[in-house]
């Protein structure tokens, strides 16, 4: 049998055909390009996405006032790749600061928080609006906001912080790069992420307030025996470990029943205020003041061994015997303090096993049995034990 085949020749495309077949080619590649790129995009937003919200977590979270602060200026410029961050806080009064410092933050440790006392500190920025404004940095705009000893931006977001429709503050973010905040960008992110700051801010704020009322006196302002009695078991343990001195003063009022009598009841809360101001005159940011009831006051200074100790007991009983009380009358009171001071200085050696309730209740008993030995040789004197 005879088998027929027929040769099919190579199929010659057309020139015409080649350049199409690349043009496809091509456009598939640029395809694939721009797929792998938006895919790279999304994954990018994804996690900023993530890492946004785990700062909105962490703000929401925060469980007092240094720790959302350091949040704000610290954590939010790394997740959101800014170069710096301030926070301005509205404080009518400076009472917030004041409440604050009393509570022992260090504001030094924080020049990323600013505070102004009015809106007109602001300058001629449009907070008013409680619209966020962003472009380029302009330095008579915009100092206030980004002082010269931090990082100069070249674009802001000045995002306005509210509750209630109530200005509270501003969140103010720049960046080195010129073209990062501009006026046509969106701001719905941003405003979303200054109102989680702002409640958040509220709240650390009254739940630091309560803390304050709590542990102050309301008649001088200063702390109360609560704060002391903790603070004072803090700080042994801590001077345990680090190895300094600690200082504990009695101050105690005489005859306080006679300046009672003389100048009434107002005017004995007249001398008290005037005492713990003078008293907290002498002291350091990191001393203690209580008043404990009464006419009694106790002051706890930090690393403060028998002959420094002494040296301020003495400036306060001057400063308050020298000069007399001017009362809200107008009148004036003599007054005088007896003061019993008592130091610890072997924290490390024999105390070093002893229960800190232990050696703070001993601690106390030794300026207490001071304070009554100095009423007993007179008064208006300092008496100091070991």
């Amino acid at each position: 049998m005879t088998v027929f085949t027929k040769t099919i020749p190579d199929y010659q495309g057309t020139s015409q055909d080649s350049a199409l077949i690349r043009d496809l080619t091509a456009e598939n590649e640029q395809l694939r390009e721009t797929l792998k790129n938006l895919l790279e995009q999304a994954t990018h937003n994804h996690q900023v996405m993530r890492r946004h919200q785990a700062f909105d977590l962490q703000v929401v979270g925060a469980s007092g006032f240094t720790e959302l602060i350091g949040s704000i200026v610290q954590t939010l410029p790394l997740i959101a790749e800014l170069d710096v961050v301030t926070l301005t806080l509205l404080d009518h009064g400076g009472d917030i600061h004041r409440v604050l410092q009393n509570l022992g933050v260090d504001f030094n440790c924080y020049p990323n928080l600013l505070f102004v006392e009015n809106e007109a500190e602001l300058g001629n920025l449009p907070l008013a609006s409680h619209q966020a404004s962003m472009g380029l940095f302009n330095a008579q705009q915009h100092r206030q906001l980004f002082p010269a000893d931090l990082t100069t931006p070249a674009s802001v977001a000045i995002v306005p912080l509210l509750r209630n429709k109530r200005l509270i503050g501003s969140l103010n973010l720049g960046s080195r790069d010129p073209a990062r905040f501009t006026a046509n960008l969106g701001t719905d992110f941003i405003e979303h992420m200054a109102s989680i700051i702002a409640i958040s801010l509220e709240n650390v704020i009254s739940n630091e307030l309560l803390k304050y009322i709590s542990l102050t006196d309301p008649l001088t302002g200063v702390h109360n025996r609560r704060f002391f009695d903790r603070r004072l078991l803090e700080e042994i343990g801590r001077a345990r470990r680090q190895g300094y001195p600690l200082a504990c003063m009695y101050i105690d009022i005489d005859f306080f029943k006679q300046i009672n009598d003389t100048v009434g009841h107002q005017g004995g809360d007249d001398v008290l205020r005037e005492l713990a101001t003078r008293i907290k005159a002498e002291l350091r940011l990191s001393d203690a003041l209580a008043r404990f009831g009464g006419e009694e006051f106790v002051v706890l200074l930090i690393d403060a061994n028998s002959t420094s100790a002494c040296m301020v007991a003495e400036r306060i009983r001057l400063g308050i015997a020298n000069q007399p009380f001017k009362l809200r009358t107008g009148r004036y009171c003599d007054v005088t303090v007896s003061i019993g001071v008592a130091t610890l200085c072997d924290l490390g050696g024999t105390e070093r096993n002893k229960p800190i309730e232990t050696i703070a209740q001993n601690f106390l008993e030794l300026a207490d049995h001071a304070l009554y030995e100095a009423k007993e040789y007179g008064r208006n004197r300092v008496v100091c034990t070991k």
